[in-house]
């Protein structure tokens, strides 16, 4: 999505003295809250209140929202004009009903939430009760510390809302440094089981691949997995299927069948033999996925796809 014009003489405005400015609460100043809340600060909005309950929450309100008070919830409500919901997933439709029920809600109050889960029906007893909703998600993992404001410059935020609000959401996004993509209210649960597949579960065949190469010797298997992760990474984001490269693109049967066998209970290869089950369940499972992709594309024939599938069990 294109962003909106810049104003050329937005750089020597003091960003405080901009038209629209609101006064923000943050709850709660985990690693999103703290930092979020910091970029919309540096946007020149003001913030009221920080909700901050663990040690680890209060030191991050103190270092990336500094001179911001700590305060209880009902007093963030009482003061923010845009209260920002920064709470895990599980817990966010507690944390709204209940600010609902008590009458904390102020007609025509902003409330926004980052969870990548919900779009804004989950705001549903904010709204009822006068409030604006408004869902916007980055696209980030969050260190809490402030080398991630640096890193929103490059960030997306899926963004979800009425359609007559929906300028809002997108103008705090840009704000921030970052860029808006619509999601649709109906898609959110797709776009973050994406988004958490894509992250999430590189993680996990990362530290797969590592603890291989160290079983066999390797002490810094970062060193060997960087480059290759980093180039493979970069070829498929860029090319999509086609920079498919391998035993499974190029239709090696036999190689694969070594991997197998290496992986298979009661190897004879010691170093294979001593690694948990969950690599094994991994490498047989995405194996399948890529030789099923892969004959999908046309990128190996049917032949080659069944042997594979065949072999992968």
């Amino acid at each position: 999505m294109t962003q909106q014009p810049i104003d050329p003489y937005a750089a020597e405005q003091d960003p405080s003295q901009r038209d629209g400015r609101l006064g923000v609460g943050v709850i709660s100043t985990g690693k999103v809250g703290a930092v979020l809340g910091a970029a919309l600060r540096a946007a020149g909005h003001s913030v009221v209140g920080a909700h901050a309950v663990s040690e680890d929450s209060r030191s991050r309100a103190e270092s990336l929202l500094p001179d911001v008070p700590v305060l209880e919830i009902p007093e963030i409500l009482r003061r923010a004009e845009l209260v920002l919901l920064a709470v895990p997933d599980d817990v966010l439709p507690e944390v709204v009903s209940g600010i609902a029920e008590a009458g904390h809600i102020q007609a025509g109050q902003l409330i926004v939430h980052t969870s990548g889960r919900y779009g804004t029906g989950v705001l549903g007893p904010a709204q009822q009760a006068g409030a604006i909703g408004l869902a916007i998600h980055p696209a980030m993992t969050f260190t809490g510390m402030s080398m991630d404001l640096q890193r929103l410059n490059a960030c997306a935020f899926a963004v979800t809302a009425p359609a007559p609000v929906l300028p809002i959401a997108q103008a705090l996004v840009v704000e921030m440094g970052a860029e808006p993509v619509v999601v649709a209210e109906q898609d959110r649960g797709t776009y973050h089981a994406a988004l958490a597949h894509a992250s999430n579960h590189l993680n996990t065949i990362t530290g797969q691949a590592a603890e291989m190469l160290s079983r066999i010797g390797v002490e810094q298997p970062d060193h060997v997995l960087r480059p290759l992760m980093h180039a493979s990474l970069d070829n498929a984001l860029a090319s999509g299927e086609g920079a498919l490269t391998g035993p499974i693109a190029r239709g090696d049967i036999n190689t694969v069948r070594h991997h197998v066998e290496l992986l298979s209970e009661g190897t004879e290869s010691a170093s294979a033999a001593e690694l948990p089950a969950d690599i094994r369940t991994a490498y047989l499972a995405m194996a399948r996925a890529t030789a099923q992709r892969a004959v999908d594309r046309g990128i190996i024939t049917e032949a080659q796809a069944a042997e594979l599938l065949d072999l992968l069990g």
